[in-house]
């Protein structure tokens, strides 16, 4: 049943920590979750907030303090038991199973039996399609989730939710990767729900979207509580500032530089569809980059940028035509090997899937792609591995207790920097970001800003690809546009502007 009284916590926390291998994550903690509403937890990478979210759904076991679900203390063993007590968690990474379909996945460990004792497709089928009606989600239940869109497996993701009859969801950026006509589906849905008094935690980096969604914030920073309010008696400074106890004056400014010589020029390159030879992903796309410079490149999802960074770093070798020249010297780039060796370097986009070895530690992630510079007779030295990872950790400000976690225990604004170490490691001459501060905090990003500022001052070339077009604006010395595998637009930055950019960046392929 499903608390109505909206002045009465459905979920409290009370003095809650955590504490790892003698670290505090959490301390003393604080927060009231209030039905009927959407509260924001807030707070930079690292400040706690994903700890607190699995102590909630049983994940992890406090170590002090007590959470209270309607009056009564609860300590969830396990998220199964959280979700059958109504405490649901939505992840970031999407908990679905691909190749099951919509169907097996709602009701994978709840399945409907009939007298038999066998599984009952009809009625789950059935119940399926009314959830997925529910969220005007169109599919058939009995297809593969892996034929659906990554908004779509987020709507499944609260479909299996609404099956539990939530009492409190609990969402961890649920808009991170999904189109704005999704995101203002799921922000009718979210309203439905608190109409209905079901008690919403809402967390993500996007600020203006928590104006736009929630009523209350409770604000982490270094794994204690340092503020709460309603979220019409604040701003975003204010918020800002709670969260990383500093103004926003001390933020990034970019400093202007003198660029050097041409580094980089790549000439009509071209990435064909291995899928449909008569199709481009990169199409005849032609550009320069100087030492010094930080190229910044933008375009709707789709429109080809992640592809012509991986057409650069030799990633698709047989569907590559066109030509690269580093100091004025033509480049045949094969192979990863053949990127590096020519001093390109490549931080990817999904750092979980493609920069990192999850259960691996910070150390080996950082020497991954400088094996060479860390042998000892034919043997890999771990007192050179740490070394090299040390020395990253310092000019990074990468908080880390020792080089030897494993790196799946970081947040996410210090996976990327493990990322970032990773190939720095390799000494590039260019160095390729495709999104390197998606999904990390305004703290995080800020840091990565000035990392990308002091490279670029060294003499390095940086190409960045972003889908946040102030944050293209603030860091870019140039600016390329793409649509449609195609480059529609090139600014300096003293002539770019956002309505420039959309405009190329919606320009039809001809």
């Amino acid at each position: 049943m499903v608390n109505n009284d909206h002045t009465k916590p459905i979920l409290e926390i009370r003095n809650v920590s955590k504490e790892f291998s003698g670290v505090y994550a959490l301390r003393n903690v604080d927060m009231q979750i209030l039905p009927g509403m959407v509260t924001a937890v807030i707070g930079e990478n690292g400040a706690g907030k994903s700890t607190l979210m699995k102590i909630i759904s049983g994940v992890y076991q406090r170590s002090e303090g007590n959470v209270m679900l309607n009056g009564k203390n609860v300590a969830f063993k396990d998220p199964k038991e959280a979700a059958e007590n109504g405490v649901v968690i939505i992840h970031q990474e999407l908990n679905l199973i691909p190749h099951l379909s919509i169907t097996e996945n709602l009701f994978l460990g709840n399945e409907i039996t009939n007298k038999f004792g066998l599984l009952d497709y009809g009625r789950m089928h059935k119940k399926a399609k009314e959830l997925l009606s529910l969220l005007q989600l169109d599919v058939d239940p009995k297809m593969a989730v892996s034929q659906l869109r990554v908004g779509q497996q987020q709507l499944v993701e609260i479909a299996r939710a609404l099956l539990h009859n939530s009492k409190v969801l609990i969402m961890d950026e649920p808009t991170s990767a999904i189109s704005d006509q999704e995101v203002e589906l799921l922000f009718k849905i979210i309203n439905n729900l608190k109409n209905s008094g079901v008690a919403i935690v809402y967390i993500s980096h996007k600020l203006n979207e928590l104006f736009q969604i929630a009523t209350r914030y409770e604000v982490l920073r270094d794994g204690q509580k340092v503020g709460e309010g309603f979220m019409k008696d604040t701003n975003h400074d204010q918020l800002v500032k709670m969260m990383v106890g500093r103004d926003l004056a001390s933020f990034f400014k970019k400093d202007e530089h003198k660029q050097g010589a041409e580094l980089l020029r790549v000439e009509d390159l071209c990435l064909r569809n291995p899928e449909n030879k008569l199709d481009d992903l990169v199409h005849n796309v032609s550009f320069s980059l100087h030492r010094g410079e930080v190229l910044g490149i933008c375009g709707l999802m789709g429109a080809g940028r992640t592809e012509l960074l991986e057409a650069i770093f030799g990633l698709h070798p047989k569907h590559v035509s066109g030509k690269i020249f580093i100091d004025n010297e033509p480049h045949t780039i094969c192979s990863v090997s053949d990127a590096i060796k020519a001093g390109i370097a490549l931080v990817p986009e999904d750092r979980k899937l493609q920069g990192l070895i999850l259960n691996m530690d910070v150390a080996q992630n950082t020497s991954l792609a400088c094996l060479d510079n860390i042998i000892s007779y034919s043997f890999i030295s771990t007192r050179k591995e740490n070394e090299l990872s040390l020395s990253y950790i310092k000019s990074l400000n990468t908080k880390v207790p020792s080089p030897k976690i494993e790196v799946s225990k970081l947040s996410g604004g210090n996976q990327q920097k493990v990322v970032i170490a990773k190939w720095l490691a390799t000494n590039p001459k260019i160095l390729l970001l495709d999104e390197p501060t998606w999904g990390i905090d305004i703290g995080a990003k800020t840091e990565i800003y000035k990392l990308i500022n002091d490279l670029a001052k060294q003499g390095m070339g940086i190409v960045m690809v972003s889908s946040e077009l102030p944050e293209i604006l603030a860091i870019s010395d140039n600016i390329l546009v793409l649509s449609e595998s195609k480059l529609t637009g090139v600014f300096s930055r003293s002539e770019a502007t956002e309505e420039k950019i959309m405009h190329a960046a919606l320009t039809e392929k001809e």
